[in-house]
């Protein structure tokens, strides 16, 4: 267990429940120490107070710091307002100081358990992540209408690029990917989240008209992004 933040007093009392449970603890100053080092496992307990902002600011800067592991936070009588606050920025669950052994005990069961099915998840969307950093811009939007159901030849009317540069845009993105299934690499972009960062543009993998040509003979325009947000919804 990583204890940070709160008087030091306090941060002593919280380490001798743990270890008197039969848990190893660690305790930090504030974030800056806690970051110091590489966090393997365990469950880092943060009291509300350690940075300005409350529990949501709180979770952010730990996760803008790279701790992965589930975040318990904890706080002197806090307002129901407070806790549910805490739970929709990601806390495992909101402790009440000073920590009572039953009450804790309990609690950090539940939170262990808890905290190996969040870790490997978070493990997982990290290492999607990264492979999906791989993908040009236009091999992303190929993967993103892949996962909401299209076609090939669906994908290369919304792109206004044929089915064939489709389907080269596709192959290359699973091979960058590392999926031997387009069920694979769907999960993996379900499992990175939708804030992913710009990626360069790419040329198309071909010379020549691409577009897919309309009846009379002409070009149809590639989708923009207000034809994909309407596609998603």
């Amino acid at each position: 267990m990583h204890i940070v933040g709160g008087n030091s007093r306090s941060r002593a009392e919280q380490a001798r429940v743990a270890f008197a449970l039969g848990h190893h603890a660690e305790v930090y100053t504030d974030v800056a120490e806690l970051l110091e080092r590489p966090l393997l496992d365990g469950v880092v307990l943060a009291a509300e107070d350690t940075v300005p902002g409350g529990a949501e600011a709180l979770i952010q800067c730990l996760r803008d710091g790279g701790v992965g592991l589930p975040i318990a936070v904890a706080a002197v009588e806090p307002e129901t307002s407070r806790v549910v606050d805490a739970v929709k920025a990601g806390a495992l669950d909101y402790l009440c100081l000073p920590l009572e052994m039953n009450d804790f005990a309990r609690r950090l069961t539940r939170m262990q358990g808890e905290a190996r099915k969040l870790e490997a998840n978070w493990r997982f969307e990290i290492e999607a992540r990264q492979r999906l950093s791989q993908l040009s811009a236009r091999q992303r939007e190929v993967l993103e209408l892949l996962s909401a159901g299209c076609s090939n030849k669906e994908i290369g009317r919304l792109l206004g690029i044929s089915p064939r540069t489709v389907e080269i845009h596709r192959a290359n993105m699973m091979t960058k990917l590392g999926a031997s299934h387009p069920a694979d690499a769907v999960r993996l972009w379900l499992a990175a989240g939708s804030d992913l960062p710009e990626p360069e543009p790419e040329p198309e993998p071909r010379r020549g008209q691409d577009r897919v040509i309309g009846r009379i003979g002409r070009p149809q325009a590639p989708a923009t992004g207000e034809t994909l947000r309407r596609h998603r919804q």
